[in-house]
């Protein structure tokens, strides 16, 4: 029995706030240093002053250089200047500030929930589109952003806090933090005993237990028997057939942390459940937002290397974020799996574009200069990534990181909750959905409805209950992988479909992929949602869906 191997360890989440200044080498640094001086720029030109050996010194020679009148540097009036190395003709002063071309911010229809945020509801079924994305050229479009306004904080990144050497040990301590922090989400609301406390109380009195599941069975009558665990032994608990719970036994996943109340049997030797709780969310849960209108790009699973790679979509999605309509996305929050990696199924090597598992990094990150450079990036890694598999994940490392680096990418682990300007995101790459969607009834939880799946992570707190089955777990001596506070979103990827709703509050989006179907998925009948780009709306967590292909 994990729980009652070692005595008690609980550990409480860090809370690390990330808001140290950019560098000026930062392509989003160069956009607010130009901004300030009256210019706009091309996304190249961006990128060739932020890589120049002395971006400083570059910036300054190519405003000096800068034609009268202009508003916008070129990447070539840059190149011109890098290869000169000194002043060009032309006017030293500031240009005119640039007008907004755009106009007024179109209205964009949006995902409506249909409900208010107190509410639990799965919105679903047919994906809601805004408008085809298009390409519609590479400039800026007049984007005038500010990135000082913005406020990034990381928590939960196991990033360098990673202790597990694999000991059994280890594992102890990981499910003992486990069924710490979840039992005491739940011990509030229904007046718990021990196990052994509750095996020494006499027959037909009411209890209550709050343990780990550690066995399911159904018995020869068609009852279902749950032996739930806690730090001092295990007890049996009876859910009958004909009892309205009976439907949530379907639910449950081993090693998930749950409450149960009842009346013990004549002989005390099981507890007939009357009730079940999980630590789920609140439903008074309130979201927060941000304080100005701020959007945030939610995609996942681009694959890059792969020969189904819709590199086309991806292009047009970064040109969309050149317009006018997107200036006010700010953030593009990447939830694993950037590139396709090298055998991660069988027969992967078949349908590679690009063998090297480097040379895949070094092409997705030329696909991420395609997007603005004033844009704040923040990637976690997936199952296919050049990471451990094992979550939680850390963050890519320092070589990966120097290949991915032309955008300054915020890189933190799998998972990790990202907040933005008073929004917080939990990020979850999504391998453990697989297994929720094997295990738990169709109406629960299927690829074609992802979010209910998500929603059951959401009823849990943990985004991988399950031990032994699709999810490879890191012992730790704390377990990363609790949902402790709960998010204003919940944002995962993994599965290649497309999925949204709300449960409790908490704007739930599983955000598709850039990859056409594979031989292996075409294999398990997953036909791929490609191509979509979810934005939110920090200010008000409405929900847009674009779509690229």
């Amino acid at each position: 029995m994990f729980l009652s191997a070692t005595r008690r360890t609980r550990y409480a989440f860090a809370d690390p706030a990330h808001t140290t200044a950019v560098p000026l080498e930062t392509p989003a640094a160069v956009v607010s240093e130009l901004a300030s001086r009256g210019y706009n720029a091309e996304r190249e030109a961006v990128t060739l002053l932020a890589n120049a050996p002395d971006p400083e010194g570059a910036l300054e020679r190519a405003v000096e250089a800068a034609p009268d009148g202009a508003v916008v540097v070129s990447a070539d009036h840059v190149r011109e200047t890098l290869r000169n190395g000194s002043q060009s003709r032309g006017s030293t002063g500031r240009g005119p500030t640039p007008e907004h071309t755009g106009g007024d911010r179109e209205s964009d229809p949006s995902v409506s929930t249909g409900t208010s945020a107190a509410e639990s509801v799965e919105v679903g079924g047919d994906v809601p589109v805004e408008t085809e994305g298009g390409r519609e050229g590479k400039g800026d479009g007049g984007r005038q952003v500010d990135p000082a306004r913005r406020d990034l904080a990381v928590a939960g990144d196991v990033t360098g806090q990673s202790t597990g050497t694999g000991e059994y040990r280890d594992f102890v301590a990981t499910f003992r933090d486990r069924y710490e922090r979840l039992s005491g989400q739940l011990r509030g609301r229904v007046n718990h005993r021990p196990t052994e406390a509750v095996a020494g109380m006499p027959g037909n009195s009411d209890a209550a237990i709050v343990g780990m599941v550690s066995d399911i069975r159904s018995t020869k009558g068609g009852h279902w028997l749950v032996e739930l665990e806690d730090t001092t032994g295990t007890f049996p608990c009876l859910v009958m057939k004909d009892r309205d719970i009976a439907d949530l036994v379907g639910e449950l996943l081993y090693d998930e942390v749950i409450a149960v109340e009842g009346t013990l049997a004549d002989d005390g030797g099981v507890l007939f459940v009357d009730a079940i709780h999980f630590p789920d969310v609140p439903r008074t849960h309130s979201p927060s937002t941000a304080d100005r209108h701020v959007r945030a790009a939610l995609v996942s699973d681009v694959h890059v290397g792969s020969q189904e790679f819709v590199a086309e979509a991806w292009e047009a999605f970064a040109d969309w974020l050149h317009t006018p309509e997107a200036e006010a996305v700010e953030y593009l929050l990447l939830c694993g799996d950037m590139v396709e990696g090298v055998g991660v199924y069988p027969g992967q090597d078949e349908e590679l574009d690009i063998v090297d598992i480097y040379d895949q990094y070094a092409a997705f990150s030329e696909h991420l200069k395609s997007v603005p450079g004033d844009m704040e990036i923040v990637m976690i890694p997936g199952n296919h990534d050049a990471v451990r598999l094992a979550e939680p994940q850390p963050a890519f490392d320092e070589e990966l990181r120097s290949i991915m680096s032309a955008h300054d990418a915020r890189v933190v682990s799998n998972p990790a909750t990202v907040t933005l300007e008073g929004v917080s995101v939990l990020m979850y790459h999504g391998v453990s959905l697989d297994e929720v969607i094997a295990e738990l009834p169709d109406e629960k939880a299927s690829y074609d409805d992802p979010h209910r799946a998500m929603f059951q992570l959401l009823k849990k707190r943990h985004v991988a209950p399950q031990y032994g089955g699709q999810v490879r777990l890191a012992p730790e001596q704390r377990d990363w992988l609790v949902v402790e506070e709960v998010p204003d979103v919940f944002h995962a990827g993994h599965v290649h479909k497309l999925g949204y709703g709300q449960y409790h509050g908490v704007l739930t989006i599983n955000s598709g992929c850039w990859q056409a179907q594979t031989s292996f998925q075409e294999s398990v009948n997953i036909d791929p949602d490609v191509g979509y780009a979810p934005i939110v709306d920090l200010d008000t967590l409405e929900l847009t869906i674009r779509k690229f292909v």
